[in-house]
């Protein structure tokens, strides 16, 4: 079992941050070996991640969330890259809180990463019954009220709270939706992890298939949640504050939203401490800029979700992924953050 978490610790660099840019190929050859060699670590990988859920999810929920946060403990004193990233996050987006707060907030974090790991190797064997008594909804009358438009919705999410869980208990309550995201570089463990992810009806679009899946999706009056928290790139990404930092922030959302007429509000499974649950939370509709000028509005837009997140992220700093990169593109000419 302790090797096995060791492998899974290394592993959550990716898996619980896998929005991170990951670091280049630059084998220019590939030699027969060496594919046998990639192909053993892949499987390592690949049954090292399954033995967990397996293992973890046969424990009762609050021994799995101890465990969970174990693993949260070790990855804090082994993963000292991001770890150092956290916090320098936290100096650029908080600079009025003290060190001693901001490290408060890091080290907080990675107890609700744990806890995160915990819930999704368990999720799969959950009941509605079971989940509701940690799991409820706040503002779900938006989302309806948005979904009976008719036009699509698009929930503008992030890497806040628990929102592996989030779009889970979503589709275990009869609302199954999209969901964009990043594959994972081992084929495997990607197909593993979205298994369990659409158990209850939800649909995976990658993000190298994200334009066409997203309108499609709007077409049919379907429901996609889209995380907006990770640095992008031109012309992908477009420049705007983020935490008073100008920030590369994918403007496809906006773009959609603008073309289709599909609602968008926000939606994000915070861990209420008074409570010691989970609340599902959906805000009003976002009222987005709709002058005629596409690019004008696009910009607008997407300055406007980087600004509701932020604004969740606030209220709640202890359940934001510190650990990436976010600010990592710069605009021409300016120094770099890492």
């Amino acid at each position: 079992m302790a090797a096995l978490l060791l492998v899974w610790s290394v592993r959550t660099e990716r898996l619980l941050a896998y929005t991170e840019v990951l670091k280049d190929s630059t084998q220019s050859s590939t030699t027969a070996v060496e594919v046998r060699q990639e192909t053993a670590r892949e499987s390592l990988e690949y049954w090292a991640v399954r033995g967990l859920v397996g293992l973890v999810g046969a424990l009762p929920r609050a021994v799995a969330r101890a465990v969970g946060a174990a693993i949260g403990g070790a990855c804090w004193w082994t993963l000292g890259g991001l770890r150092r990233t956290g916090l320098r996050n936290l100096a650029l987006a908080l600079p009025e809180k003290t060190e001693q707060e901001r490290l408060g907030i890091l080290r907080r974090l990675y107890t609700m990463l744990g806890w995160q790991i915990a819930e999704f190797c368990k999720m799969g064997g959950y009941t509605v019954e079971e989940a509701s008594k940690f799991v409820r909804y706040e503002g779900l009358e938006n989302y309806l009220a948005a979904r009976d438009k008719g036009k699509g919705v698009l929930v503008l999410t992030g890497h806040l709270g628990a929102w592996e869980l989030s779009s889970f208990y979503h589709s275990m309550r009869g609302y199954p939706m999209s969901l964009v995201i990043r594959r994972l570089d081992n084929a495997r463990v990607d197909a593993f992890v979205n298994g369990i992810r659409c158990l209850h009806g939800n649909r995976v679009i990658h993000k190298d298939d994200f334009a066409r899946g997203l309108l499609t999706a709007m077409h049919n009056g379907e429901t996609v949640g889209i995380l907006m928290d990770t640095n992008m790139t031109p012309p992908q990404g477009v420049f705007v504050p983020f935490f008073g930092v100008e920030a590369c922030t994918a403007s496809g959302l906006a773009r959609v939203a603008g073309r289709t007429g599909a609602a968008v509000l926000p939606g994000f499974l915070l861990w209420e401490e008074s409570e010691k649950r989970y609340v599902l939370r959906f805000g009003e509709e976002l009222q987005l800029q709709q002058t005629g000028d596409l690019q004008a509005d696009m910009m607008a837009n997407t300055a406007l979700f980087a600004a509701t997140t932020e604004a969740y992220i606030r209220r709640y700093p202890e359940q934001w992924l510190w650990v990436h990169r976010r600010w990592k593109t710069r605009p021409e000419g300016e120094e770099k953050i890492y």
